[in-house]
């Protein structure tokens, strides 16, 4: 059976709020890049969610969110089937802005699938290591494809930012396109 218009809901979450950040623009490539047919992708921007450091009274596990920006936050992240986190390595590890974000809900997250985006002079490999430990404890379905993203100062300009990362990033594209197809495998619904 043809898998047509399923729209599946996938959140590429930034993670990072760092002025000057290359994140969005690499988002903003990996949504474009990881274009399907029954793949509806949103860009989700911690910068813009501005979540203030977790500031709820019990366990996310309760589900007993005192907090405005807790309800908007779990609203928002229950409506999508799945997840990229797109982040960079800060010292060998993850954005505070991004355990944040995930820190604040529980079960919102529990089975979702998550492939792991880092980026970095080396890839990331060592924040993924890191941010993957959180998905686990947080029972996400940590996915196949997690891409890495080389980054190296000749791919930018005096503004820190990219001169043509469609160039820079084109070696990324049969991954990305992997991811694609894995979330549509993974969350394919079947006919009634």
């Amino acid at each position: 059976m043809p898998t047509e218009n399923l729209s599946i809901r996938i959140g590429i979450i930034l993670g990072s709020n760092r002025p000057g950040r290359i994140c969005r623009t690499i988002g903003e490539w990996v949504r474009q890049t990881m274009q399907h047919d029954n793949l509806t992708i949103d860009l989700i921007d911690l910068e813009e969610i501005n979540l203030p450091f977790l500031d709820e009274p019990e366990l996310p596990a309760v589900h007993n969110y005192q907090k405005e920006h807790t309800k908007r936050w779990s609203k928002q992240i229950s409506s999508y089937a799945g997840f990229v986190l797109l982040l960079p390595q800060y010292n060998w590890g993850y954005p505070a802005v991004l355990k944040n974000a995930l820190d604040y809900l529980y079960d919102e997250w529990a089975g979702k699938p998550v492939s792991i985006m880092c980026y970095g002079a080396h890839g990331g490999f060592q924040a993924a290591l890191g941010i993957k430990l959180v998905t686990q404890g947080l029972n996400m379905y940590n996915m196949a494809t997690n891409p890495s993203f080389d980054i190296g100062k000749e791919m930018f300009d005096a503004q820190g930012q990219f001169q043509d990362i469609d160039t820079a990033f084109a070696r990324y594209r049969k991954s990305l396109q992997a991811v694609s197809s894995e979330f549509v495998n993974l969350l394919k619904k079947e006919p009634e």
